[in-house]
C-alpha cells in the first residue's frame, strides 16, 4: 500500500510540475507501482497472504466459540 501511495504522490507532483519531482523522469515516478506489483507477487508466492487469511479465520472461529459457550453459561467466569 505504501508503494501505491508514494507512486500516486509522485505522479501527482510530476503532473503539477512541482519542485521536488518536476525534473525527474517519468520512470522514477512510476517505479513505486512496479515495486507494489513485485511486493504483492512475492507476498502471494510465499503463501503469506493465505496464512494471514487462515489466521484471521481461526480467530473468528475461536471468538464465535467463546461467545457461544458464554451464551450457554459454560465459558470462563469473570471475577
Amino acid at each position: 500500500m505504501v508503494f501505491v501511495v508514494v507512486g500516486v504522490l509522485l505522479v501527482l507532483l510530476r503532473t503539477a510540475a512541482l519542485w521536488p519531482v518536476a525534473d525527474l523522469s517519468w520512470w522514477y515516478c512510476i517505479a513505486p507501482f512496479g515495486g507494489a506489483v513485485l511486493w504483492w507477487a512475492v507476498k502471494d508466492g510465499s503463501g503469506w497472504t493465505k496464512r494471514e487469511e487462515m489466521r484471521k479465520d481461526e480467530e473468528k472461529k475461536a471468538e464465535r466459540r467463546r461467545r457461544a459457550m458464554a451464551a450457554l453459561g459454560q465459558g470462563r467466569k469473570s471475577r
